[in-house]
Order: C-alpha cells, then structure tokens, then sequence
C-alpha cells in the first residue's frame, strides 16, 4: 500500500486502541482523514464540538488532506445517520460554500468535499449535479474527492451520461478518487461498498483518468472484507489501469503532434 485513508469519526476519541492504531500507522504510511458527519449542507450550525475534536485529530496525524461529503446527514440536532443529497440551486451553492470556508478557516487547513451516490432528486434543484459540485467547489475554493463509483451510480439511477459529468468537473480541483463496488438491484444501483469495483466503473476510472490526469486513488471496501490479497491486488489494478490511461493520453498527443500544422483544424 502506498497511503491509507481513515474515516475521521473512529479516531476523534480521547485516548484507547483506537488512538494507539493510528499513531502505528502514522509510522508506517501517509495517511488522509475522511469524515461522515461533517453535515456541511445543514441548516444547524456548524458543530464546534465536532470541529475541535476533528482538528485535534489532524494535529496528531498531520493528513495529507481532510475530506467529508457534499451532503447533510441530520437537522434539528438529530443525526440520520446517513449522506443524504441537498438540492442543486443556486441558494444551496452560497450557503455550503460559505460553510466550508468557516470549517476551513477553524481547521486552519484546506479540505475537500465527495459527491455523494442517491436515489432521489428534488423538484425544485435548478443545477445537475456535475454543475453544483463543480459551483460549490468554486465558490468555497476548496478541492473535490471525485468518487467514481458514486457518479456511475447516479448516472444510472438518474439517468445522465456519467462522462459528461466528468468531463464539466475542474482539473485543478481535483485532489483524490474513490472506487468502490456497488450493488444492482434491477431498477436501481445501490453504493454499498461491499463488492468489487465493476468493469464499467473501471472503465469510468480510465476515463477519468485521461480527463484529469494521476489522482490519489483509494478503494473503499466497507463490508463482507476479503482477504487483504484482494485489497491489494485491486490497488495494484488502479496503479495500472491509471498508467495505462495516463499511456494513451502519451500516445494520442504524440499522433495529434506528428501532423503538419496546416491539417490541424
């Protein structure tokens, strides 16, 4: 492995195993922090309890990079438990944004937000979603966790073209790709993260890739764990499946370069 990924919320204790876990991998392997329960897109406040403790945590491990969802996950104080899709408007662009620079500011660090799978869509959204993310990104100028898996997901269950999706997200924003496996349960794709990345997500990984060039890559595997054999065979299939795309991108510009300059068009 050459860097993991730890969810923020299973190491914002006070002290025990968990803490003695992760300092032993700060030993071995960079680490990057990954919440759950940031609820940037809620109507609460922002949670200062939640944001000492994630601080505290960055501290000790010095993260690459901190990242949470582009979602909310509860209201009122009350946690769903769940990443839950906000609607695409402009109103919804200003207040995230200005969330993330306020959490951004206390963290005294730079974060970046996931575009999150979802099975429903609000009426009154006025944005797709590739146009919020990429807003929202802008307006907080802050970086995006481009998850393949969940862009796959949702161009199926809400039927879009995942590489015209792709292809509006800004290059430069771009700091971090997840893969994951998912579920299909006929009318609907379900992100469970408890399979193995799919060809045709894979083969959305490659396309990415040609569009947005090497990005940190992490699987996420949540449930039903094979043995770290298959962990680790994965990761080195992203490693080539990035060179290989990262390969025709080479390729086709040393064609486009090897025509005379008149048959450019």
């Amino acid at each position: 492995m050459d860097w993991l990924e730890v969810i923020s919320e299973n190491f914002m204790v006070a002290g025990g195993r968990p803490l003695e876990v992760v300092d032993s991998v700060c030993a071995h392997y960079p680490l990057v922090m990954h919440g759950v329960s940031l609820s940037i897109g809620t109507t609460d406040p922002l949670n200062r309890t939640y944001l000492r403790d994630l601080r505290a945590l960055a501290r000790r491990i010095e993260p690459a990079w901190i990242s949470d969802h582009l979602c909310w996950t509860g209201v009122g104080g009350r946690n769903l438990h769940d990443l839950l899709p906000l609607p695409h408007t402009e109103e919804t662009v200003r207040h995230t944004a200005r969330r993330i620079r306020d959490v951004e500011d206390f963290l005294g660090r730079r974060i970046l937000i996931e575009n999150v799978s979802s099975y429903m869509t609000y009426a009154h959204s006025r944005l797709t979603e590739w146009e919020f993310l990429a807003a929202v990104a802008e307006e907080a100028d802050c970086g995006i966790l481009l998850d393949i898996n969940n862009i796959f997901v949702n161009a199926f269950n809400h039927r879009f073209d995942a590489r015209r999706y792709i292809d509006a997200i800004p290059v430069e924003r771009v700091v971090q790709f997840h893969l994951a496996g998912h579920a299909d349960h006929g009318t609907y794709l379900l992100d469970t993260h408890d399979h193995p990345v799919r060809p045709e997500v894979w083969e959305l990984y490659e396309y990415a890739v040609r569009r947005l060039g090497a990005v940190s890559t992490l699987i996420e595997w949540d449930d039903h764990i094979p043995e770290f054999a298959v962990l680790a065979a994965t990761a080195a299939e992203a490693r080539e499946r990035e060179a290989r795309a990262l390969a025709a991108n080479r390729d086709a510009a040393r064609v486009i370069g090897s025509f005379p300059q008149a048959h450019l068009k």
